[in-house]
């Protein structure tokens, strides 16, 4: 990863787009695919698409959904919900994705992270952790939306996937999804030291100066984003938008040069 890249993030539920915060009050805002075409047209740097109920419900995801966004997508996308196995993972990326975000099939068999990596590479291999501030210290991993809690400590996972070889880890704070009060920099300053493979945080941006502050805080780092990217104004009116070209490399230079002289 040679840059901080600014991804947004859409959220399936019966197919259509819908938005949430902490995990629970999800909005409608229509047909994923037009959102895809609008961001087609924005350079946007990746898309990540994350179906909210196929691991919940235990179903298989959904490969008519990700054929149509993989054939409409310009930019690289990453799917994740419902995949439980390898050869999910194979079919997905088949119809044209470049890599498969998977959270619950890991927490309960890690060692399905050196099978992935090796069949579809590990390049193509995002491991997700929902996280939540712990109400003693630290945080805590959750999956099925944030219902249920997983054993082992943040980093404990964090040292795991890299072990097995995932190529990418993508950190989702339930605590700032949809809340759109910036991203959860001392969590992002607490895992830096133990990272060593590239990392996505999404959870929180409300601002540009939100995804400056986390490259400020991180430096090379991916920051992913929903209602930044959907909403507009206090009244939460759905509007796609993605910063240009120039806001984007002046944010991204600006903070990268902050970061190192702290160093």
């Amino acid at each position: 990863m040679l840059r901080p890249r600014v991804s947004p993030c859409l959220l399936l539920r019966n197919s259509g787009l819908v938005k949430t915060k902490q995990f629970t009050s999800d909005k409608y805002l229509g047909d994923p695919i037009n959102a895809v075409k609008i961001f087609n047209e924005k350079s946007v740097d990746e898309l990540l698409v994350i179906d909210i109920d196929a691991s919940r419900l235990g179903i298989d995801p959904d490969y008519k959904i990700i054929e149509k966004l993989a054939n409409e997508s310009r930019m690289p996308l990453c799917y994740g919900g419902g995949v439980k196995t390898v050869k999910q993972a194979e079919c997905i990326i088949q119809l044209g994705v470049e890599k498969v975000a998977i959270s619950s099939a890991i927490l309960e068999e890690p060692l399905l992270i050196k099978q992935l990596s090796k069949t579809i590479g590990s390049q193509s291999t995002v491991c997700v952790l929902d996280v939540k501030k712990s109400i003693f210290k630290g945080y805590e991993i959750y999956v099925n939306n944030g219902k249920k809690k997983i054993k082992g400590s943040l980093i404990h996972w964090i040292k795991t996937f890299q072990e097995y070889g995932a190529g990418e880890i993508l950190i989702n704070s339930i605590d700032r999804d949809g809340m759109q009060s910036g991203y959860d920099l001392a969590l992002a300053t607490l895992i830096k030291k133990y990272i060593t493979i590239p990392v996505t945080f999404l959870g929180g941006a409300s601002s540009l100066d939100d995804i400056g502050d986390l490259i400020e805080t991180f430096g090379l780092v991916g920051c992913a984003a929903g209602s930044l990217f959907v909403f507009k104004g206090k009244h939460r009116a759905v509007l796609i938008s993605y910063p240009s070209f120039s806001d984007k490399y002046e944010l991204v230079l600006d903070r990268l040069v902050r970061f190192k002289s702290r160093f």
